[in-house]
């Protein structure tokens, strides 16, 4: 099989490339120039390309780059900041997925004959008895990537291959020194890739749009409790940067109101029953009214028990068994059957 690998520089990509060169597939790498700005934190650097090229080289393999930057500001870039600009909390990482690795660059590797593309994800991909296709989590709890791959269906699972998705992250370092691959010991990418450690959040954003002061008040008595710096970057559930309110008690976000500049805080965090959750990818077919599932509500957040109702037009309603805390609205909620991904959408 002909097979395309997107090489990020990092040794779970390097690994992939190399068990798959070990079934005996035809194997090219790329890499994917997405972000051209500053980058100390993610796997989008200048060094994170020579690395990965480095490796190819190791495994006597080809490599390309593919310049997808144009795409990365339309499809992730300008969603995240005009998210934060709304008062919501974007996921950028599956948004990358979702429009760059398997749908530019799946798109791109048919585009050049090859019959498939696999990737450095800690997730498995399983067929049925019945042949249908199904993600599930990955050998590594610690480390499982099924969250941020919900978005992908039957026609993008029948041509990934996720080589890593059954071995722990150890064995995969293993793996990497026995073949003295030069990413064996480097770290793993960290944050969001555009974000850089010395500027965060507040240096990207406050260069592209208008940062507002807000007033922190709380939720049941209205009484004033201090200020933020910039309301864009408060989230739901958000409890750090927000000062004591001069009787040292913590607070919780529980609402926010970028238009108005206002933040709520409440003595707990904000707790639901039930979420909204729209924009459903299925895995395969929808869930039908009443089905219990596992919900998770961030890339490395507990899975809890819920049921769930049919798909309404891409919406469902999931009724947690237990209350929960709310989820900010614009995350990704996944639900799952038992360690198999039904499907995901974000939070309302």
């Amino acid at each position: 099989m002909r097979v395309l690998v997107a090489m990020s520089g990092g040794v779970d990509s390097s690994v992939a490339a190399a068990l798959l060169l070990e079934d005996g597939h035809q194997v090219v790498g790329a890499t994917m120039k997405l972000w051209g700005g500053a980058s100390d934190s993610g796997c989008c650097s200048v060094a994170d390309v020579e690395d990965a090229r480095r490796v190819a080289q190791q495994l006597g393999i080809t490599h390309h780059v593919f310049n997808f930057g144009d795409d990365f500001e339309e499809r992730v870039v300008a969603p995240y900041v005009a998210a934060h600009a709304a008062g919501r909390t974007p996921n950028p990482c599956v948004e990358c997925n979702r429009h760059l690795k398997f749908d530019r660059f799946l798109a791109r590797a048919t585009q050049l004959g090859f019959d498939a593309v696999a990737t450095g994800h800690h997730a498995r991909v399983v067929r049925s008895s019945g042949g249908r296709w199904r993600l599930v989590r990955g050998a590594d709890a610690a480390k499982d990537q099924s969250y941020v791959l919900h978005m992908l269906g039957q026609d993008a699972l029948a041509r990934t291959l996720l080589p890593v998705g059954e071995l722990t992250k150890a064995e995969v370092r293993r793996r990497a020194a026995a073949l003295d691959l030069r990413t064996a010991a480097k770290p793993d990418s960290q944050d969001v890739c555009f974000i850089t450690a010395t500027g965060g959040r507040e240096a990207f954003l406050g260069d592209r749009i208008a940062l507002h002061p807000g007033r922190l008040v709380d939720h049941e008595s209205g009484a004033a409790l201090g200020t933020v710096a910039a309301v864009e970057l408060v989230t739901l559930g958000q409890r750090r940067g927000l000062g004591d309110g001069g009787d040292g008690r913590r607070r919780y976000v529980v609402a926010v109101d970028v238009p108005a500049g206002e933040v709520r805080l409440a003595s707990g965090p904000p707790l639901v029953a039930e979420l909204a959750v729209t924009g459903m990818a299925w895995v395969d077919q929808p869930v039908v009214d009443g089905t219990a599932v596992l919900v998770q509500c961030s890339a490395h957040g507990r899975a809890v028990a819920a049921v769930v109702g049919g798909d309404d037009g891409g919406t469902v309603v999931v009724r947690f068994v237990e209350p929960q805390r709310a989820v900010a609205a614009g995350q990704s909620v996944v639900l799952y059957d038992g360690d198999a991904v039904f499907g995901g959408g974000m939070a309302g």
